[in-house]
């Protein structure tokens, strides 16, 4: 099984890492840049791994390349910094560490795009670390709109998988619980903006604190990664559940090969 394996490969990250201590903050550093890039270019970012690895070191933007995907990408790595941050201090899971993290990755953008009750596309103010005061949809490939839970409901699925992430803690294995997790909020969608980028640090958030790596959502896999969503909005869960534990997985094998192990 995946979830077996997933555990197997992480017993021995910790052994190699404890054979090499050297190489620890620079895989960490890489793992920063991988997950941010990929998350970003997932949402449309046209940041290469060297664009977003030399913003972040050098603090210089490339010729060519849209500000505001460099404002995106220094904003994921500040919420990835909470992050450990949270895992750190040993903080549970609470709606105010999701409002917190969405304040991060929408810090300094003014508008975020929407649809209207009439499919057109329009700016409205952003609202960073704030619930969604208005309904939000996205338009499918088939041409349909989705809709996502009505603002009137959405502190109340918040507080409410926020509890259930809590109660689950040690009675399903950890890449379980961070699908389910990151599948709920997508579902929720509870922000005007950062809702894609906000799942996956709240799934890795569930990861990392249970001693794991992160599970990255490489941008080559987007197809896959959509359509396990779309199989779980229609009562298939365990693609997606299958998809994350592959993409731990994924991460394991890269740190152990940087490893040398």
């Amino acid at each position: 099984m995946l979830a077996d394996h997933a555990d197997l490969l992480r017993q021995q990250i910790d052994a190699a890492r404890a054979a090499r201590p050297d190489l620890w903050p620079v895989i960490e550093e890489k793992l920063k840049v991988v997950w941010t890039c990929d998350s970003n270019a997932l949402e449309g970012s046209s940041l290469s791994f060297g664009d977003t690895l030399f913003f972040l070191k050098e603090g210089l933007t490339v010729q060519g390349k849209p500000l505001k995907d460099f404002l995106d990408a220094r904003n994921h790595a500040d919420a990835i910094e909470f992050l450990f941050d949270v895992v750190a201090a040993r903080r549970d899971i609470t709606e105010d560490v999701l409002k917190e993290i969405n304040a991060l990755l929408l810090s300094g953008v003014k508008s975020t795009p929407a649809l209207d009750d009439h499919g057109r596309s329009v700016q409205k103010p952003a609202a960073p670390g704030e619930y969604k005061r208005l309904p939000n949809h996205v338009l499918q490939p088939d041409g349909t709109i989705h809709h996502y839970v009505e603002p009137i409901h959405v502190s109340a699925e918040m507080a409410a998988l926020c509890r259930w992430i809590t109660d689950a803690e040690g009675k399903r294995h950890p890449g379980v619980i961070a699908a389910v997790a990151h599948y709920n909020m997508v579902r929720i969608h509870p922000f005007d903006d950062g809702n894609g980028r906000g799942a996956r640090i709240l799934m890795n958030l569930i990861l990392l604190k249970a001693g794991f790596p992160p599970a990255v959502v490489k941008n080559e896999d987007r197809a896959a990664y959509l359509d396990s969503l779309r199989q779980a909005d229609a009562g298939v869960f365990e693609p997606f559940s299958r998809f994350v534990l592959s993409a731990v997985v994924a991460t394991e094998e890269s740190i152990l090969g940087d490893l040398g192990a």
